[in-house]
């Protein structure tokens, strides 16, 4: 017996028999919604819009339908799953099915996430090559003289990805001295992106000083990471916000923000945002709370990792 999705609301679902054309009503599955949620989140980072998911997933798991039944099943206007219909097809994940009426079936989630990551690849190296043509023409045009005065400035990023950019960004921009107090959290993020390798290449270089807090998970990133142990602070220290400080002149601070569009009885999400600045005096407030901090544990790091307790 086949039975598939035809409409939701917030807790039944529609399902209905093929064969038998009968239809009934099963209650949702929190866990099964979890599970869709996540496959959303992640097809939204590779450029589909919400409504473009819908449609994807709705014809991945149910199969080959008709325009009308997408439309009704996921409750979207007939106009509008025609034009995201055929916007999809032509990203290829989509085909028409050759029969009358006209029918729309979705290619398995392996090889659609195969070609969205592709094509975005494809638009990543065609942005490389335009690069050097844009800078040309942007030097050719007239230039209006501004008088260069230093300012005192801040920005404000959003989103992991855009914050450790940021981060690396700050990174190569040091000339001397480089400094990070980081949660577990947050070394946990840090290592998982790559950043703990460029601070690792760029030991010989700069004088780079790492402070972490006193728990299991911090302990077992820094063994990961086999960091010097004079250039390591492990200090009794919570609900910091993990901050970067770039030759005592430019600071990046990072936070947890709560995400309020979860589900009410969900497990609390949240998302990374953080503060660039190179506004003297809250660089050297937090350049004084690491010293503090530094100065506090600075005799941790003389024994064995493995020998710290932990409370």
């Amino acid at each position: 017996m086949e039975l598939a999705v035809e409409k939701q609301n917030s807790d039944l679902i529609k399902v209905y028999d093929e064969s038998s054309d009968s239809t009934r009503f099963v209650k949702r599955d929190r866990g099964f919604n979890k599970q869709l949620t996540t496959i959303e989140e992640t097809l939204s980072r590779f450029g589909l819009l919400k409504n473009e998911i819908k449609v994807y997933l709705y014809l991945a798991r149910v199969g080959e339908k008709k325009a009308g039944e997408i439309a009704e099943a996921i409750s979207l206007h007939r106009t509008e799953t025609y034009r995201i219909l055929r916007d999809l097809e032509k990203k290829g994940i989509l085909f028409s099915v050759f029969e009358k009426p006209l029918k729309f079936t979705a290619i398995p989630l392996d090889k659609a996430i195969d070609l969205l990551v592709d094509a975005q690849k494809m638009k990543i190296k065609l942005l490389e090559k335009e690069k050097a043509n844009l800078v040309e023409l942007w030097l050719t045009m007239p230039q209006i003289k501004v008088d260069k005065v230093k300012k005192e400035l801040f920005q404000m990023l959003e989103g992991e990805q855009q914050v450790v950019l940021k981060a690396e960004e700050l990174l190569e921009k040091t000339e001397k001295e480089f400094q990070i107090f980081a949660s577990d959290e947050y070394l946990a993020q840090l290592y998982y992106s790559d950043f703990t390798d460029k601070l690792k290449s760029l030991q010989d270089k700069l004088d780079i000083t790492i402070l972490t807090e006193k728990t299991p998970k911090s302990l077992f990133f820094i063994q990961q990471m086999d960091w010097p142990k004079h250039k390591l602070g492990i200090v009794e220290a919570q609900s910091l916000p993990c901050f970067m400080i770039s030759d005592r002149r430019e600071l990046l601070i990072a936070f947890h923000e709560s995400d309020t569009s979860s589900e009410s009885g969900d497990k609390k999400k949240f998302k990374t945002a953080a503060i660039w600045t190179n506004y003297s005096a809250f660089v050297w407030t937090l350049q004084m709370l690491f010293s503090k901090l530094l100065e506090k544990e600075k005799t941790m790091t003389q024994q064995p990792l493995s020998e710290i307790e932990i409370s």
